[in-house]
């Protein structure tokens, strides 16, 4: 195993043990916008995590949530989500993990997603496949869009523009067999990888929640793009991942609600 691959290991083993001993008590909670909060455990965990990537790798970058971003003196920087799903662990609702990347320039390397409660580590190396609990994980073989699974989830200022994020789930629901909005995206990506979801999309994700599942889909074999089908950028607004199979009708499904949308909204202003 590659060091950098050690250390990220252990960061998020310790990491997720402390959030599995926090998640069913009362939490510390405090608010960074109107419905984004941030607990207590969110920053111990984060924590731990830099503490153990700093001390092996005082060169790296860090690009975390909960902290100020540090500077890469070697081209390498980390992408940490301490605890994706933040929402659900201070409700108790167990479906939260802690996500870990590293990337050297713009190639992401290693991708790392721990389930602290089901104890599911998705990992991936790049050019090495992706894998759960050490065994390879397979996409699923859905193959059109009526028979597919989808995964999203809403930003933060979904208050402000509900009927914009609706949009995409009332044409999704149209279309897709199922949609579910599980609240954690690292895992979402994830549940694409291994065949649990077909597809995805969400709007303004941050770096830290995409990294490491971005990775893990590509070494699976699957697609990530923005919505126009473009290369993804973590720091863009649109992601839009499959099993590939389902991605150009995904594509299309997100432009018509996207169409709909604007079509609707300037009969409104009219």
């Amino acid at each position: 195993m590659l060091r950098f691959e050690r250390v990220a290991h252990a960061a998020a083993a310790r990491a997720g043990a402390l959030i599995r001993s926090r998640y069913r008590d009362r939490q510390d909670i405090t608010f960074k916008g109107e419905v984004d909060l941030v607990t207590a455990v969110d920053r111990e965990a984060e924590r731990l995590i830099v503490d153990m990537i700093t001390a092996a790798f005082p060169e790296h970058g860090i690009h975390a949530e909960e902290s100020p971003s540090r500077s890469s003196r070697d081209g390498h920087r980390w992408y940490i989500d301490p605890l994706d799903g933040t929402t659900n662990f201070a409700h108790g609702y167990p479906h939260f993990a802690v996500s870990i990347a590293l990337a050297r320039d713009d190639e992401l390397l290693l991708g790392l997603v721990y389930d602290p409660v089901r104890e599911e580590l998705f990992t991936a190396l790049r050019g090495s496949g992706a894998r759960l609990n050490g065994a390879p994980i397979e996409l699923s073989s859905v193959d059109q869009l009526d028979r597919a699974l989808l995964g999203t989830g809403f930003p933060y200022d979904q208050r402000q523009h509900a009927d914009f994020y609706l949009s995409f789930w009332r044409e999704a629901v149209r279309q897709a067999q199922g949609v579910r909005r599980a609240g954690a995206a690292a895992l979402d990506l994830c549940y694409v990888a291994c065949g649990r979801l077909d597809g995805f999309w969400e709007w303004k994700l941050h770096p830290w929640d995409l990294a490491a599942g971005r990775l893990i889909i590509e070494e699976a074999g699957g697609r990530v793009t923005d919505s126009a089908g473009g290369p993804h950028r973590l720091t863009g607004e649109e992601t839009v991942a499959s099993n590939g199979r389902i991605h150009e009708e995904l594509l299309a499904m997100v432009a018509r609600a996207r169409g709909q949308w604007s079509s609707e909204g300037s009969h409104a202003r009219g």
